[in-house]
């Protein structure tokens, strides 16, 4: 189904140039001067990769945390008994629990963005939420699944963000919000390019950033230019 968008959007896209390339700090220019919208826009990073995502050995997928955060408040839920679940408790989690925790979720509980778990907690977790919990399942590789859960806590509460390859080949995760200045949008975008530009599978062939898109919630997306992406040494 084509997808309709509203004058608004159709102006700001029409001042964009849509076969041109930007650098980074361009494109982050550019979506701070067009998100106008009546709400803080959140602002995402669509990355297309050369790889085969069928293929496990080219499999991109891990954490990243985001030097300035997301600007969202993130409700994280804990599974985890006794002193960890103490300790996920002290970090900040919104809820913790072990059994009483999964029956909550049984009935019906959705309201988080994030769960954990302590590898103890994973067989009951894995057996009894695992349809229910699907892409939201705590993860070892997400950095979800950890015997110091306080960390793993903290770490999401201050900005890590995990990203990992869709069934299209192409990475969509948050980069901050349209009301971050340029430098920390600039700080929060290099770093997750670092981090997907090191997570190169070594059975990766040919081009490996074949395209970058910047964009907020209510706004055109803006084509970087994957030449120009500088990764750290």
């Amino acid at each position: 189904m084509p997808q309709h968008h509203g004058k608004r959007f159709n102006k700001l896209a029409e001042s964009i140039d849509k076969k041109a390339l930007f650098s980074i700090a361009e494109a982050i220019e550019l979506i701070k001067k067009n998100a106008n919208a009546k709400f803080n826009e959140t602002v995402e990073a669509h990355i297309r990769l050369g790889v085969d995502p069928k293929k496990s050995d080219q499999n991109v997928r891990g954490t990243v945390l985001l030097p300035h955060g997301t600007g969202r408040t993130v409700r994280v839920i804990a599974f985890a008994k006794g002193d960890k679940a103490k300790e996920a408790q002290e970090a900040g989690a919104d809820i913790v629990g072990d059994q009483d925790l999964i029956d909550k979720l049984k009935a019906g509980f959705t309201e988080f963005d994030v769960a954990v778990a302590t590898p103890d907690m994973m067989a009951a977790v894995g057996k009894e939420l695992g349809r229910i919990l699907a892409q939201k399942m705590p993860n070892p590789k997400a950095g979800t699944v950890s015997a110091n859960i306080g960390n793993a806590i903290r770490d999401i509460k201050a900005g890590k963000v995990e990203y990992r390859l869709d069934k299209t080949g192409i990475i969509h995760t948050i980069v901050g919000k349209a009301s971050f200045d340029q430098a920390q949008l600039l700080d929060n975008v290099s770093t997750l390019m670092d981090a997907i530009v090191r997570a190169k599978p070594a059975a990766a062939k040919g081009t490996y950033l074949k395209s970058v898109t910047l964009a907020s919630t209510m706004g055109p997306g803006i084509k970087v230019d994957p030449n120009r992406v500088k990764v750290t040494a």
